[in-house]
């Protein structure tokens, strides 16, 4: 079936005309059309925009003129992020009407590669939670057993990969966003270094940690991926100069004599489930085999970084969900007087979970306690970036689980949030330290449910991560 493939897979099958570009996007949209009901993995489907794309991506590879790796190619945005005449709600029902006039820079990059655009993602709104249960549009069901979580917040670009809704697809990591999901649906995931891809056009939730990549079935895949979307970018002003490599020449350089780091305080949490060690040890054993050099490490402020997190986090957050008060653009509600309209905009806009943040990076920014709070953590987030540093003096990358756990049951942690936010324990130190960290597949539990492995790297090291990932997933 050609909504299976990988995108190498399908890029050499439509080079050899043994497809077209309208065969593969009618393949993914029929797969959308089966599933998607019962999976909610797509807030809004494309149909007629998609197949236009994919007949002008035809003419493209019939006149053989600027064809590149994702030429043709259906993939999924996550709704978080703005695209150009195509509703935009980022899962938030105070933007349900949003339709933008301007699009994110690394979508204008995808298409001038030609890829095809199949639709928007659900996920949990604005990029607020760890399971996709706060989309106001109904949580996205695990693609294996639906009575699992796909994971969050971008579980429904997730689910549209590793259920074959389309090749690939991109989102954003805050804290784990792309890794986590990457990792309870058994696809690879790609935490890009902050300053790596352009954050312009995505709906920001805490701008010092926000990042795009991509969901691909493979690393392979991711490869190309990122060889179209990195880059500096003039619209965002954090986005670095630096040269992007070519990704995928480096995939099968081995990892011969690579040093890697294994910091014992990601094997030391307490509630880590015992499979999931038991298949990152087992990777970790092949890699060595393989001849990569493991080295134990110690991170001693990993065991803060959750705090940090989720008080950075929701202090950036609170400022920039101002945005959104239902007078300049989406849903607006009724009411009395100007606040009784802010008031109840939000109220009806917001799910719980984002008015907890806001609530909480609203008092730690307060007059009475940003000392006490915020600039206390902006001290630690240092250290921990200090960590990392002195850790990469000595190895190449860490290996690291992606998620102490397998997906749990939808509604399992709902109204436990503190073991809830503990679903990024292992993804959320990278995060605050600007890091790219990739997920790849390394197995299953005993009710077949995904594990995942992470790989963390120095800062615009992505080429190394993904020599790693494509070695094990080779082996």
């Amino acid at each position: 079936m050609l909504n299976t493939l990988t995108i190498k897979q399908a890029a050499e099958g439509l080079r050899a005309k043994k497809f077209t570009a309208v065969e593969l996007t009618k393949a993914c949209l029929v797969r959308i059309e089966e599933r998607n009901e019962e999976l909610n993995a797509f807030i809004s489907v494309n149909a007629e925009y998609a197949l236009e794309a994919a007949r002008r991506a035809d003419e493209r590879l019939a006149a053989g003129d600027n064809i590149t790796m994702l030429t043709g190619i259906p993939y999924s945005v996550k709704d978080a992020i703005c695209t150009k005449d195509l509703r935009s709600t980022g899962a938030g029902q105070i933007l349900d009407n949003y339709i933008p006039s301007f699009q994110a820079t690394v979508i204008d990059k995808l298409e001038q590669a030609g890829a095809v655009m199949l639709g928007k993602t659900n996920c949990d709104a604005f990029g607020h939670g760890a399971s996709n249960e706060n989309s106001m549009y109904g949580p996205v069901k695990h693609h294996l057993d639906q009575t699992k979580v796909s994971g969050g917040s971008s579980g429904g670009s997730a689910v549209s990969v590793a259920d074959d809704m389309c090749i690939f697809s991109i989102a954003e990591d805050t804290g784990g966003s792309i890794r986590q999901p990457a990792a309870f649906c058994g696809i690879a995931g790609l935490r890009a270094s902050y300053g790596r891809n352009s954050r312009y056009g995505i709906m920001p939730m805490a701008s010092s940690f926000d990042t795009v990549g991509p969901m691909a079935k493979t690393t392979e895949d991711l490869a190309y991926i990122m060889e179209v979307m990195a880059g500096h970018d003039e619209k965002d002003a954090t986005t670095v100069e630096e040269a992007v490599p070519t990704y995928s020449k480096e995939l099968s350089s081995g990892i011969q004599g690579l040093k890697i780091g294994i910091p014992k305080e990601y094997f030391e949490i307490e509630g880590m489930q015992k499979e999931v060690r038991e298949k990152i040890e087992e990777q970790l054993e092949t890699l060595k085999k393989l001849g990569a050099e493991l080295v134990p490490v110690s991170l001693p402020y990993t065991k803060y970084a959750i705090s940090v997190y989720y008080i950075l986090v929701p202090s950036e957050d609170s400022s920039n969900m101002a945005r959104l008060d239902g007078i300049r653009y989406g849903v607006r509600s009724e009411g009395d007087s100007l606040i009784d309209v802010y008031a109840n905009s939000r109220a009806h806009g917001f799910p719980e979970e984002v008015k907890r943040r806001i609530m909480v990076g609203t008092y730690a920014l307060s007059a009475g306690y940003y000392d006490s709070y915020y600039r206390k953590a902006q001290k630690v987030r240092t250290k921990i970036i200090q960590d990392f540093d002195r850790v990469f003096d000595e190895v190449d990358v860490l290996v690291t689980p992606t998620s102490p756990f397998t997906a749990f049951g939808i509604g399992e942690k709902k109204d436990d949030t503190i073991s809830m936010y503990l679903a990024d324990v292992f993804a959320a130190p990278p995060a605050i330290a600007g890091l790219p960290a990739l997920s790849v597949d390394a197995g299953a539990d005993a009710s077949g449910l995904p594990i995942g492995l992470q790989i963390i790297g120095p800062r615009l090291s992505e080429e190394v991560l993904f020599r790693v990932g494509h070695t094990l997933e080779k082996a």
